[in-house]
């Protein structure tokens, strides 16, 4: 294994103490419960695995090591496939009630208010995997979708979200021109914008997105039933739904004694970084063009922030080099590990794992010893097939077989 250089900020604000009720206002179990109940009754739904790497944790001296396997959700081969996709549910089970019609996720599955629903609208921007979700969950529930993407998005992202019945729309530029054209055609449009960040509007939206986030934790939780918590979570921050996500379950669940939370991220696109040394939500000016590409966020969601100003405790920016180590090493295994999946993005969280292991002074700062039992996000499988390849040497096929 390779030492990557990681630069790391500890977060001043990081808090203890029982989840604060501000909080719990904007992200809370009882909301993540909801948005579960709706989910596991969508067609395909299955907890994604939970998967010791005890080879991975003993070469770097640790405890343990889970990976969640995100890869394999609902086909989509990324844990987008829950925030977007119950976002729209939630806007057409509301455009529903508003005329008087109560909704259930399987009234709209069978097509029973289609009528309605067929004048409806959604549209987001994405770097891809977000607009698959809202693209999929279109589909699913009845709506029309417009999904924005930029000029660096790969023509197979864009092929994987126009499959799902998307009309498409590329714009100049990068993910946060794309944001503010988005917004600014459903402004004009009237469509309603799906978003996973609150900078452009309305905080409800992301809100729901990441209520279907937190369904992530909550199986977690789940499958380690019996067994020692994590003392650490590593997980990926674009614009930080995800982190926060997390970050809010556990943080109400455990309470004081919630895992430390560590957000990796690009060195291009810093803007959580940024964010907490700076003690605000600081806005990168230029190019996050990133080999992660599903994290080239420029800003942190405001509401996201709400909660990881206080429930993050650490980040790492890495090169883009580290998360390409990560995908090759998650695909060998690690002396008896079974071979992962894992995109772009979804190898970032691992790659932080691995850099902070192997740096003495960081190690020692963010307690990875061999009690530390590490929960870490795989947020998405191969979702560019053809980048997969470049970069493994292998097809994502081959190495999950």
């Amino acid at each position: 294994m390779h030492a990557f250089p990681a630069r790391h900020v500890a977060n001043p604000l990081a808090r203890r103490d029982a989840y604060p009720d501000a909080q719990r206002a904007i992200l809370s179990v009882a909301g993540a419960t909801a948005a579960a109940a709706e989910i596991k009754s969508w067609p395909g739904y299955a907890p994604t695995p939970l998967l010791p790497l005890d080879g991975l944790a003993g070469r770097l001296g640790l405890g343990a090591v889970l990976y969640k396997d995100e890869g394999r959700r609902f086909g989509l081969r990324s844990f987008k496939a829950l925030g977007g996709a119950y976002a729209v549910l939630r806007i057409l089970q509301e455009r529903l009630a508003g005329e008087g019609i109560a909704a259930t996720s399987a009234d709209l599955l069978a097509g029973r208010y289609r009528d309605r629903t067929a004048e409806m609208t959604v549209a987001t921007a994405t770097d891809g995997n977000h607009g698959r979700s809202v693209a999929w969950g279109a589909g699913l529930f009845g709506c029309r979708s417009v999904i924005f993407i930029h000029e660096g998005v790969s023509a197979e992202r864009e092929a994987a979200i126009a499959a799902y019945g998307a009309e498409m729309r590329r714009v100049p530029g990068g993910y946060d021109d794309s944001v503010r054209a988005v917004a600014r055609a459903a402004a004009a449009a009237g469509w309603t914008l799906v978003a996973d960040t609150s900078s452009e509007g309305s905080a409800a939206v992301p809100i729901r997105v990441m209520e279907g986030y937190m369904l992530i934790a909550a199986e977690v939780l789940q499958a380690i039933d019996g067994q020692a918590p994590p003392t650490h979570v590593f997980v990926q921050a674009g614009v930080g739904g995800l982190a926060a996500a997390l970050a809010a379950y556990l943080w109400e669940t455990a309470g004081p004694a919630r895992p430390r939370l560590v957000v990796v991220e690009p060195n291009q696109a810093d803007c959580v970084f940024r964010t907490v040394a700076a003690g605000r939500p600081i806005v990168i000016e230029g190019s996050t063009d990133t080999f992660m590409a599903c994290l080239a966020a420029g800003e942190v969601s405001p509401v996201a922030w709400d909660i990881l100003k206080g429930g993050l405790d650490d980040v790492i920016a890495l090169p883009d080099e580290a998360a390409m180590a990560a995908m090759k090493l998650l695909a060998t295994g690690q002396n008896g590990d079974p071979p992962i999946v894992a995109g772009e993005s979804g190898a970032a969280a691992a790659a932080g794992l691995v850099a902070a292991a192997l740096d003495p002074a960081l190690r020692a700062t963010l307690g990875l010893d061999r009690a530390a039992r590490v929960l870490v996000i795989g947020s998405e499988g191969a979702t560019d097939p053809a980048t997969y390849e470049r970069v493994v040497g292998r097809r994502a096929e081959d190495v999950a077989e």
